[in-house]
């Protein structure tokens, strides 16, 4: 019998349509890598975190194997693709909720935990500095809220 389809992909479309559907911005969370084609000016300590939202994006295409779609940084429209396996958290800008992902194998880890990231709204156009992160203990993931 072959291995079942990982869920991934799966959770990321359903946190994405979850988000649209209740009117938030939906943003993942990337620990860059070669595998990645994101505007590399905008990584900060080997994480990018992108709005995926229908208007920040084009041609969004949350396939199996990974994300893909146009956006435009600094006015600039940039080709994005990101392989599933490299999103680290999907969630809502607006109340923090979603799902962080452990790396590696690819599979989900569906804690509740947030994923620390430094985010740039650079995808949705707003230019807000972000806040100074608070770095959670080494191995842990976790999110943070973006006003």
């Amino acid at each position: 019998m072959s291995d079942p389809t990982p869920t991934k992909p799966y959770l990321l479309r359903a946190l994405y349509e979850w988000c649209v559907d209740n009117g938030y911005t939906p943003y993942v969370s990337v620990s860059v890598d070669a595998t990645t084609s994101v505007p590399g000016e905008h990584v900060r300590d080997g994480e990018i975190v992108l709005n995926i939202g229908p208007l920040a994006t084009s041609r969004l295409k949350l396939g199996n194997e990974a994300i893909e779609f146009s956006a435009r940084f600094s006015g600039v429209a940039r080709e994005v693709y990101i392989p599933v396996s490299r999103v680290a958290a999907i969630y809502a800008r607006e109340n923090g909720q979603g799902l962080s992902f452990e790396l590696g194998d690819g599979q989900p880890g569906t804690s509740a935990e947030r994923p620390a990231s430094q985010s740039d709204d650079i995808a949705a156009g707003s230019a807000e500095p972000p806040d100074p992160p608070d770095r959670p203990a080494p191995g842990r993931p976790a999110l943070r809220r973006i006003k």
